[in-house]
């Protein structure tokens, strides 16, 4: 396992028990790596230590996402079996961050990083494999690369069963990483639309919630906000959520909070951005909203419903495919050829 450090990101000690070695390398986040032809996501994590480290071995190199794809092009690994692992179609994403941030420099630098990532991408002609988390952005890799064998693969997660609670909670949940523009934009939606028109009590949880949004939703008499609560709680809050609220504007990659939910939660409200690409279809546990007033009204009838066991049934046959084992069986058939 090779991984950057930055930030006050901490060694994960973890690890340590899944991989053999771990390695760690000092991203360079220096200003002036933001004036390289290279996105800055890429010139940060150039390293010639890392490739001295994967000379020393013949194993074959899984580059996870785009941003570690540098050495795609060194000819020195032209004999290893190089695989692009997909998180998102990462110049699509930028552009769509860029459209909600609201800090004017911010905005700036991701305009300017989706057009250097755009031209970047272009590297994973190199690779001898894809694997694509969701199924419409495999069909853009396959048209845009079709030389590079690409593969279906849904993201891993830390859901290895169903955990759902057949009974009844008491509030709808969002929840994500707070300070990412594509999650605040989903929340001042939910706040704007949804919050301020149904009586129904509404947690929002995650990580670093900017002030702009704590002062919003301070003023909605039902709605609370519960800022970086531990994995513990988090994983409380979603099991005994009687609803989630899912919303994206962006339809692109897999959505681990989706991926959580399904495993954990009981009644899933999303809109079908949320799923697109995944295969995924509504049924009585799971229903699409693509309106405010559907999810107004769905909030209504749902919110005093039972969630029984039919339903979890209903919900295992949904989560099948999205099972760690049955990703890793995909890996390790492609990877023993």
């Amino acid at each position: 396992m090779h991984c950057f450090k930055y930030g006050n990101r901490v060694e994960a000690k973890e690890l340590e028990h899944l991989c053999e070695k771990v390695y760690y390398y000092k991203r360079d986040i220096s200003f002036l790596n933001h004036f390289s032809i290279l996105p800055f996501t890429v010139k940060s994590r150039i390293s010639k230590e890392l490739k001295q480290n994967l000379l020393k071995n013949n194993y074959p190199i899984l580059f996870e996402v785009l941003h570690t794809c540098f050495l795609l092009k060194d000819d020195s690994f032209k004999n290893r079996l190089k695989i692009y692992r997909h998180s998102n179609l990462e110049h699509i994403y930028y552009k769509g961050l860029a459209k909600v941030e609201k800090n004017y420099l911010k905005r700036v630098y991701l305009n300017i990083e989706a057009i250097k990532l755009k031209r970047f991408e272009k590297i994973i002609q190199r690779a001898d494999l894809i694997f694509a988390v969701n199924k419409k952005d495999s069909s853009y890799f396959k048209e845009n690369y079709p030389a590079v064998n690409t593969i279906y693969l849904p993201s891993f997660h830390s859901n290895n069963e169903l955990t759902i609670n057949a009974d009844m909670g008491e509030y709808a949940l969002y929840h994500g990483n707070l300070s990412i523009p594509e999650n605040y934009e989903a929340v001042e939606w939910i706040l704007n639309n949804i919050a301020t028109k149904v009586n129904y009590n509404i947690i929002i949880a995650g990580l670093n919630a900017p002030p702009f949004l704590k002062n919003k939703i301070n003023t909605i008499k039902h709605c609370k906000l519960i800022d970086s609560p531990s994995e513990a709680e988090m994983n409380k809050l979603i099991e005994e959520a009687q609803l989630h609220l899912l919303y994206t504007a962006q339809d692109t990659g897999l959505k681990l909070k989706l991926l959580n939910v399904l495993f954990k939660g009981r009644f899933i409200l999303t809109n079908s951005a949320m799923l697109s690409g995944t295969d995924l279809s509504e049924n009585n546990g799971l229903i699409i909203c693509n309106s405010h007033q559907e999810y107004n009204d769905k909030i209504n009838t749902h919110s005093k419903q039972m969630f029984t066991e039919a339903h979890k049934v209903e919900r295992e046959k949904l989560v099948k495919n999205f099972k760690n084992t049955v990703g890793a069986e995909i890996i390790l058939k492609e990877i023993s050829h």
